[in-house]
């Protein structure tokens, strides 16, 4: 069984582990804490500086960013939700752990449904591999009407100032920007690379993330002119964020299934970009895996 549970000042990890690493996460947002390597001691998941940036790796539900005056329409009915949705400020139960795994829930209750009026349970497991980590994300619409969702997940990984991403398939990219509102422009920019590469400058993120919707890879590398080191993420979504602090020593990938609002205000929240929908008792998987090569 894993180490149930550690208390760190006030926040409650719970923490497992194989023969090659180690892993942390936290009880509120059920958000990773730590992913270190034995064989050579190295922390790949960025610790979370609050004078830099505190998340770590959020789960974004049911929307990704921010919506417009953040509020939505649903049914006729307006309701407003926070940037990134209702579940990464709350705490997660933990249902199952193994030695080398853990897992856990979130439901609606009286709070969530004032800004998100339905039933759902959302199940996260972090699964520990040979080769890192592999975690998964089930939604399930526990209401009696089809439920209107997006979803994301917002890892950050340590890396250094000129290391670059490595994508598999793509060659040329244009990515959306959102204003100082957090709010999609209506333009395309071109992503500067070097063959299939982006290199992480100072600056690259002085306009914030990176978001893009055209691109054909399902693996990016992030990887280092210093060393031999491979951190490789595997994922499978419609939208792709690329974000840190600027000259900050990490990177989140952000897989997405939705995006923010842009500012074509939309009369109900069914006609959202990117939105999802289940039907009663229906549920769906969100995979991501990162793969450490040392």
């Amino acid at each position: 069984m894993c180490d149930a549970f550690i208390i760190e000042g006030v926040i409650m990890l719970y923490k497992a582990e194989n023969d090659f690493f180690t892993l942390a996460v936290k009880e509120m947002g059920a958000e990773l804490n730590s992913l270190k390597s034995k064989k050579t001691g190295i922390e790949y998941i960025w610790f979370g500086d609050e004078k830099i940036w505190y998340g770590q790796s959020p789960i974004l539900f049911p929307i990704i960013g921010r919506l417009l005056d953040d509020k939505y329409i649903l049914n006729g009915i307006e309701y407003s939700m926070e940037k990134h949705g209702i579940v990464r400020k709350k705490p997660f139960k933990l249902i199952e752990n193994t030695e080398d795994s853990l897992t856990f829930v979130q439901t609606d209750d009286e709070d969530s449904i004032k800004a998100y009026p339905y039933q759902f349970e959302l199940k996260v497991t972090f699964q520990l591999t040979e080769n890192g980590l592999k975690v998964s994300h089930i939604i399930t619409n526990n209401s009696k009407e089809t439920m209107y969702y997006s979803f994301g997940a917002h890892p950050g990984f340590n890396c250094e100032i000129g290391d670059y991403l490595e994508f598999s398939d793509d060659t040329k990219l244009f990515t959306e920007r959102i204003d100082t509102e957090s709010i999609l422009i209506d333009e395309k920019f071109p992503v500067e690379m070097i063959d299939n590469k982006i290199e992480l400058t100072k600056t690259i993120f002085d306009k914030d993330a990176l978001i893009l919707s055209n691109f054909k890879s399902k693996n990016i590398k992030i990887k280092s002119n210093n060393h031999n080191r491979i951190i490789s993420f595997d994922f499978d979504s419609p939208f792709l964020g690329i974000w840190a602090k600027p000259d900050a020593p990490y990177v989140c990938i952000e897989p997405w299934w939705g995006v923010n609002d842009d500012y074509n205000k939309k009369a109900d929240f069914s006609q959202k970009r990117g939105i999802m929908s289940l039907l009663p008792d229906e549920s769906k998987e969100f995979l991501w895996e990162v793969s450490i090569s040392e």
